[in-house]
């Protein structure tokens, strides 16, 4: 038996490879399926099964690529209703995966399809849970996600205590949690960066799991504090149930090498969005008028989901020489499969060209501390969340956190200078783009953020634990 771990940062997402005796199943793979068909063919195996845990919100999962290309059939647990074809398996079935079972435990919740996938060995013995987003290490899935529930988010609450007492907390202590997701995700509050753990020590640990917990307490701490979840969540949900195009097909149309005629002309014809997924800084030194920076090396595909309302917006890329293909794929993991085509050549060739060129004033913070010094009442505008605002910030300055940037709007003035920053650097420079684009002028970028603004001598308010801030 081989149980393998496939992890992918940026999605804070855990999709498995399981393999006994020349039989394979997938559980919750992303998009890009060359992988998992490489692995197969590595151990000689067929690929029987692709397990899906629930409709993922946060990603487009490779479920119907996997199963056209391998022959392998699409399981789901009760409840999942598809418009393809799939396996919709009874709480409690047993599936045979060479010398294995993987039992189905419908678990719902998170979701009312949510299922869990506990794996025997050899032996019949309880190895591993597959715990979607029923269980992640150190929290539990978000209750508010279930696209056109009927029920309310309290009531799914309320399934999910029931799911994790009976289902879940009845298995032996040491039978490995393996969940879908980790910190980062926005399928739940508070995931540990660790990727799996023991189900003993999520008992010891988890505050979901506390063995003297009501079911009142329970409904009232995993709702607590729940942010609104990004806009692209249920128009993933509605293509993980109801299919996509094919990985390559999306991949072909995004990789169109574009002139800078050809590429301005189609930002002109289309009405493309013009995204510039290059580091903050280099993009602040020179960039196409309009465009919007979203950095390839940061929290790139939630981002972007968060930022861009509509999947089906048209889009064209500006990148680093030689990841074009990473970012059209990024993008297609999230639904995002309009991209239209890239800059050729880049940044360099635009300039070439003659074309049009922005910048943005992004300083130091050591440059931003001296300003301040001089007056303490310019524009400072802080872009981080509002926890991370409330526990500790520069003083008089507005929070503005990019998730709702375009709520914020009215209240920023375009005829003053304003100084953003966000923790490190990343998402200031997104939000000065966006601003940018929408006419305004007089914005400063303070690079290194909050974390280097910190270090100098601009006031701050008192520091608050997170931990204490309801």
């Amino acid at each position: 038996m081989k149980v393998e771990q496939i992890y992918t940062g940026c999605l804070a997402q855990g999709a498995y490879y399981i393999e006994s005796n020349g039989e394979a199943a997938i559980i919750d793979p992303l998009r890009e399926i060359k992988p998992y068909l490489e692995k197969a063919e590595k151990d000689n195996a067929t690929i029987k099964y692709v397990l899906e845990t629930h409709f993922h919100a946060d990603f487009v999962s490779g479920h119907v690529d996997l199963a056209k290309a391998s022959g392998a059939t699409i399981v789901f647990g009760p409840n999942a209703k598809t418009t393809y074809d799939a396996y919709i398996a009874q709480d409690g079935e047993e599936l045979k995966v060479g010398n294995v079972a993987i039992k189905v435990l419908h678990t719902p919740g998170h979701t009312m399809e949510s299922t869990t996938y506990l794996l025997k060995d050899e032996n019949g013995i309880d190895y591993a849970l597959f715990s979607g987003d029923t269980l992640f290490i150190g929290d539990v899935g978000r209750p508010d996600l279930a696209a056109k529930s009927d029920l309310t988010q309290d009531q799914l609450a309320g399934h999910l205590y029931d799911s994790l007492r009976n289902k879940i907390m009845t298995l032996a202590d040491d039978v490995i949690v393996y969940p879908a997701h980790g910190a980062g995700s926005a399928c739940g509050k508070n995931m540990s960066k660790e990727t799996s753990d023991t189900l003993g020590n999520q008992k010891k640990t988890n505050y979901a799991l506390r063995a003297d917990m009501t079911k009142e307490e329970f409904i009232k701490e995993v709702t607590d504090g729940l942010t609104p979840p990004p806009s692209y969540f249920p128009l993933n949900v509605m293509m993980n149930k109801e299919g996509y195009d094919n990985i390559e097909n999306v991949l072909e149309q995004g990789l169109q090498a574009l002139s800078p005629e050809a590429f301005e002309a189609a930002a002109n014809e289309t009405g493309a969005l013009v995204l510039d997924t290059r580091s903050p800084e280099t993009f602040a030194a020179g960039f196409i008028p309009n465009a919007i920076n979203i950095g390839i090396d940061g929290g790139f595909a939630p981002w972007v989901g968060t930022l861009i309302p509509d999947i089906k917006q048209q889009i064209l890329l500006i990148t680093d020489e030689g990841r074009e293909e990473e970012v059209v794929t990024r993008l297609a993991r999230v639904g995002y499969d309009y991209t239209i085509g890239y800059l050729n050549g880049g940044m360099d060739a635009w300039k070439q060209a003659g074309k049009e060129v922005d910048a943005i004033n992004s300083i130091s913070a050591e440059t931003f501390a001296q300003r301040f010094e001089q007056d303490n009442a310019i524009k400072v505008v802080d872009v981080r969340k509002p926890g991370e605002f409330q526990a500790e910030h520069v003083e008089a300055a507005q929070s503005a956190p990019l998730d709702y940037l375009n709520e914020h709007l009215a209240e920023l003035p375009k005829d003053e200078t304003m100084y953003l920053h966000c923790a490190g650097g990343y998402r200031s420079m997104i939000a000065t783009s966006i601003l940018k684009a929408r006419g305004y002028e007089n914005v400063v970028n303070v690079a290194g953020g909050f974390k280097a603004i910190a270090e100098t001598s601009v006031p701050k308010t008192a520091f608050v634990c997170p931990s204490t801030l309801k």
